[in-house]
């Protein structure tokens, strides 16, 4: 029961960061590093160009010689933050209602995140 609870909280979080925004890593072995959302699973975000591995492969029908190849691997949603208007400067996310229409805003500036 309580891995149910523990869940659905983290899936709220991951609504505040969607794909194709630009992020900062802030934790971890890739701090610093800035890139955009490719992809985002649960509470894991792959980031393009961030913590990329690289995976040998063995020979097959269609690589007979086999070799490397460069993987994208998730990061934690908790280790990344928005950037805002394209600068290094990282903010929280939050909710606004314009219109009746839920508009995310920077709770740092309170603009509008696109």
């Amino acid at each position: 029961m309580v891995n149910k609870l523990v869940s659905s909280k983290v899936h709220k979080l991951s609504k505040r960061i969607r794909r194709d925004d630009l992020v900062k890593v802030v934790a971890g072995g890739q701090k610093g590093k800035i890139g955009k959302i490719t992809k985002i699973v649960g509470n894991q975000v792959w980031i393009e160009g961030v913590n990329m591995k690289i995976r040998h492969i063995a020979p097959n029908r269609l690589n007979p010689r086999g070799g490397k190849k460069d993987v994208h691997l998730p990061i934690d949603i908790s280790n990344v933050a928005l950037i805002i208007d394209g600068k290094e400067a990282i903010s929280k996310v939050g909710y606004k209602l314009d219109d009746d229409k839920k508009v995310r805003i920077a709770k740092s500036t309170g603009k509008e995140v696109k």
